[in-house]
C-alpha cells in the first residue's frame, strides 16, 4: 500500500495547506513533469475523485482518500516520488475546497459538454471521477443522513426537500451525462430519442446541480465530526 497507517506517521506531517496561490495548475505541472504520474488514471479523474472528497459531508483523512486516486497499473514508487505524489494530492484537494468555500465552478473549463464523443472526454473523464469518488464516500453520506434524522433540533435546512432525493437527482445527471450511450441504451428507441435531443438542456443543468451537490452536504456536514479539519488544522500549528 503506498498510503497505508506508516505512510501516515512518517510522511503525511509534512504536508501542509497553504494559501491558495493559483488554481488547476499543480496536479496539471505533475502530470507533465514527474514520472510517478504513471500510477494515476487520466487527470480529468482524478480531479473528478478529488472533487467527490472535497463535497463529502465529512472529508476522509488523506491515508483513506488517497489510493482510491490509484490506477490499478501501479508501478513501484520511492519515498521521494510517494512524498511527491501526496504533496500534489493535497494542493488538488485545497485548491478545490478554495473554489467551494468561494462558490467558484469547481468544474475545469476543459470539461464541456460537446456532441462528439472524443471532444467530450475531459467532461466524460471528470464526472466518471465524481461518480468514483461518491462511490467510496457513500458511506459517509448515509452516516450522516442518518445522524440528522436523529437529531431533528439541529436541521439546517434540509427538511426542505428528502437529501436522499437532491442526491439522486444530482447522481443521475451526472451519471447521464458521464455516459450518455449507456443510457440511451437503457431506454426504449423512443426514449433514447428524446434523451439524445435534450443532452445538450440536461449539460447546462450541471453548475446547478454541482452546487446543489455542495450545499447539500454542507447541510450535513454539521452533523459529522470532521476529523479532516482538526488534522487540518492540526499540520497547520
Amino acid at each position: 500500500m503506498l498510503f497505508g497507517p506508516s505512510y501516515v506517521t512518517l510522511r503525511v506531517g509534512f504536508i501542509r495547506i497553504y494559501p491558495l496561490v493559483s488554481v488547476n495548475d499543480s496536479l496539471t505541472t505533475f502530470y507533465l513533469t514527474y514520472p510517478e504520474a504513471a500510477v494515476l488514471p487520466a487527470q480529468m479523474e482524478v480531479r473528478g475523485i478529488i472533487f467527490a472528497v472535497a463535497a463529502a459531508p465529512e472529508i476522509p483523512m488523506p491515508e483513506t482518500w488517497m489510493p482510491w486516486v490509484l490506477s490499478s497499473a501501479r508501478q513501484p514508487l520511492t519515498d521521494d516520488q510517494v512524498d511527491n505524489l501526496a504533496h500534489h494530492l493535497m494542493l488538488t484537494l485545497r485548491d478545490t475546497l478554495q473554489l467551494m468555500s468561494t462558490g467558484q465552478s469547481c468544474l475545469p473549463p476543459a470539461c464541456q459538454w460537446q456532441t462528439s464523443t472524443t471532444a467530450r472526454l475531459p467532461l466524460t473523464q471528470w464526472l466518471t471521477g465524481l461518480l468514483k469518488g461518491h462511490q467510496q464516500v457513500e458511506g459517509i453520506w448515509l452516516q450522516a443522513w442518518d445522524k440528522a434524522v436523529a437529531q431533528p433540533a439541529q436541521d439546517s435546512g434540509i427538511k426542505r426537500e428528502a437529501p436522499q432525493k437532491r442526491l439522486s437527482r444530482c447522481l443521475k445527471l451526472f451519471s447521464t451525462l458521464a455516459d450518455p450511450e449507456g443510457a440511451m441504451h437503457q431506454r426504449s428507441a423512443e426514449q433514447a430519442t428524446v434523451l439524445q435531443a435534450q443532452l445538450p438542456r440536461l449539460a447546462e443543468q450541471l453548475p446547478a446541480m454541482l452546487k446543489d451537490y455542495i450545499t447539500l452536504a454542507g447541510e450535513l456536514a454539521p452533523f459529522l465530526p470532521q476529523q479532516f479539519e482538526s488534522y487540518q488544522k492540526t499540520q497547520n500549528n
